[in-house]
């Protein structure tokens, strides 16, 4: 096991370099990166933005010798020159690659172009927003789906099963943040009833208050959050518990069991739970970075939480290469760590698997 371990350990290192290569690779040939935004910024707010630009000699190069705004006919191409040294474009994009590369090595991000603050601080300081959502979904999705797929198992083809199915499935068809938008009308002083609160985290003042209450308030800004990304959830992840129960529960040992006078309890969490089981919960490290990682970014927006997505969000649109880099780095990073989790998760639930046997 370990040296299976080992060898994907290793092979995170290609795969990270593939990813990022290509990905830069790409962004080099797409059009409006940040120089252009500078000089369209600069063009059509004059003196405000050309404060980023530097702090010598800028109402000389916005101005000609009248004093005249010269955003109509074009800027310096002294001043052009200087925000593209600023953002670093003037150096060859392999100079540039192979620097990104040296500072990722020591979790080094770079700064953001236009947040003035270093990559790896805004990564932290958004972390606990989406991880938070990601992490309390996630459960919450397994906490329900797991014993209403096996109910559904057992009572497979009964009025249950039907109208279970039947809910389950218009949970999954409703875009999720078209149910953000109700729960918000609803629950959040829309139109109706004010129970829930509508922006972040935490309530002001919040951190003066005994740690009790703080987890309390926590919590209530957690509830509808949360249950828009779950409600989305709940589907596959309740079919394939469902099918995998069914599958064991037809085989010819769970029928032994009942043979010898075992309890229907005892076969299932005793015999077939385990067995069942095995894709479920091994593909629980998955679940979590697909919620945590791709389904947030409008339920951010609509509930005002500044997380990870609305952070990758609002970097693409800037061009904001070192945020762009650095978070798909990480994210990338954390996938691989997590599918190797994945696989030892599998190892802890059937001891019966060996990843050390195989040859390839």
């Amino acid at each position: 096991m370990a040296a299976y371990l080992l060898r994907r350990l290793l092979l995170v290192i290609p795969t990270l370099f593939g990813i990022i290569a290509i990905n830069f690779a790409v962004v080099q040939f797409a059009p409006g990166g940040p120089v252009e935004q500078m000089i369209a910024e600069l063009k059509g707010h004059g003196m405000g933005a050309a404060g980023r630009v530097t702090g010598q000699g800028m109402s000389e190069a916005m101005a000609g010798q009248s004093g005249v705004y010269r955003g109509a006919s074009g800027l310096d191409p002294h001043m052009v020159a200087d925000i593209r040294r600023m953002f670093g474009f003037d150096k060859p994009p392999l100079v540039r690659f192979w620097e990104m590369l040296k500072g990722y090595l020591r979790f080094d991000f770079g700064r953001s172009f236009f947040r003035d603050q270093s990559v790896l601080h805004l990564v932290l300081q958004k972390m606990p927003v989406s991880i938070s959502l990601g992490l309390w979904s996630t459960l919450l999705v397994y906490l329900v789906s797991i014993p209403l797929g096996i109910t559904k198992a057992v009572h497979d083809g009964s009025r249950f099963d039907v109208a279970s199915s039947v809910a389950v499935l218009v949970g999954y068809a409703i875009p999720g943040f078209l149910f953000a938008i109700l729960l918000v009308v609803l629950f959040a002083g829309g139109s109706f009833v004010q129970w829930f609160p509508l922006r972040g985290l935490t309530s002001e003042g919040a951190s003066h208050w005994p740690w009790p209450a703080r987890i309390a308030d926590y919590g209530w800004h957690m509830v509808l959050p949360t249950i828009t990304l779950t409600v989305g959830g709940f589907a596959s992840l309740t079919m394939l518990t469902k099918n995998c129960f069914l599958d064991e529960i037809r085989k010819q040992y769970v029928i032994t069991a009942y043979a010898k006078g075992a309890s229907e309890r005892r076969v299932l969490y005793g015999h077939v739970f385990r067995n069942a089981m095995l894709l479920i919960v091994a593909g629980f490290p998955a679940a979590f970075i697909g919620i945590l990682f791709s389904s947030a970014l409008l339920v951010e927006i609509i509930f005002s939480l500044d997380g990870m997505g609305l952070l990758g969000f609002e970097s693409a649109i800037q061009r904001d290469y070192p945020v762009m880099f650095g978070t798909l780095y990480l994210f990338t990073l954390i996938g691989l760590l997590m599918q190797i989790i994945g696989d030892l998760m599998y190892t802890l639930v059937d001891p019966r698997i060996d990843f050390a046997a195989r040859r390839h």
